[in-house]
């Protein structure tokens, strides 16, 4: 199953108890999405293991989005890490991250390697278990969406596998050859098999509530969603470029979601249980996001 994991859930400004909206995903290795300052440290503090990290996919270059790479590379040159490390961003991540990391100080002893995004849906990396796209999101500047995509399954129709004479170490073999003899008899992988379609995540980044995010979202299983503001808020929310909860909540339901996270809240929401309200008059599966709070998807 795939990990999530909130980090930060706080818009720009840290408080006492959040740092800006980040998370991680755990599935064959760790990946960030966004990078907020004190990622390792949070990382450590919930059992993430930043060792493992294997590539960060930052929406966008406002700071509270990015002040997590220096600390993050700086406590992998500690590690004496070797392998290289995946930076994905929109247009500009590339001059960011060797300005960056040009100050000596900052260096890194292992290579990172940038690929910058146009704002178009693209293939930004493939694994063996999932993929990830990128779509445009509409925040006032270069900004990005992300989709992680799990690859489809192959199930096993166990009991008519079963029944057809397949056992033990038969299903390990039929799976590397396709196909297996039993009692004189070939038996295809796809006669006892069936496809099941993958888990799928979609961070919308900070952005206003936008076509873009609702065909990214359809019928995902998690909707992580920018939710700054409430509706009484609504004017502030158009003038950032950020979503009011209610907003979040309804592209959620009209993309066919399973579960809306809402994140990235304003500092002036001590009690979040107003987003949550909100959010959940018109979508139910609503959930506020929080410091160490994980999902299994």
């Amino acid at each position: 199953m795939i990990r999530l994991v909130c980090l930060g859930s706080s818009a720009a400004t840290p408080t006492p108890r959040s740092l800006p909206s980040h998370y991680a995903v755990k599935y064959g290795g760790v990946f960030l999405f966004d990078c907020a300052e004190g990622c390792q440290r949070q990382m450590m503090k919930y059992n993430v293991p930043y060792g493992s990290l294997e590539a960060v996919f930052l929406t966008h270059l406002h700071a509270d989005h990015v002040l997590g790479l220096p600390g993050i590379v700086q406590t992998l040159n500690l590690a004496e890490r070797n392998e290289a490390l995946q930076v994905f961003g929109p247009e500009g991540t590339a001059l960011f991250v060797e300005t960056l990391f040009s100050i000596p100080s900052l260096r890194s002893g292992f290579p990172i390697k940038v690929k910058e995004i146009q704002q178009k849906k693209t293939k930004a990396l493939s694994t063996k278990l999932f993929d990830v796209h990128a779509f445009p999101a509409e925040h006032g500047c270069r900004a990005l969406g992300y989709v992680l995509e799990e690859k489809q399954k192959i199930k096993f129709h166990e009991a008519k596998a079963k029944g057809m004479g397949i056992r033990g170490r038969l299903f390990t073999e039929i799976q590397e050859k396709g196909k297996v003899e039993v009692e004189g008899k070939t038996i295809k992988l796809e006669e006892v098999t069936f496809e099941e379609k993958g888990k799928k995540i979609v961070f919308s980044g900070d952005t206003i509530a936008c076509a873009s995010t609702l065909r990214a979202a359809k019928d995902a299983d998690v909707l992580v969603h920018d939710s700054s503001f409430s509706s009484e808020q609504k004017a502030r929310a158009e003038e950032t470029k950020h979503c009011t909860a209610l907003e979040a909540a309804e592209l959620a339901k009209k993309a066919g979601a399973k579960k809306l996270i809402l994140t990235h809240f304003g500092n002036r929401y001590d009690q979040r249980k107003v987003l949550l309200e909100e959010a959940k008059s018109v979508f139910k599966e609503s959930e506020l996001a929080e410091e160490g709070r994980e999902w299994m998807v």
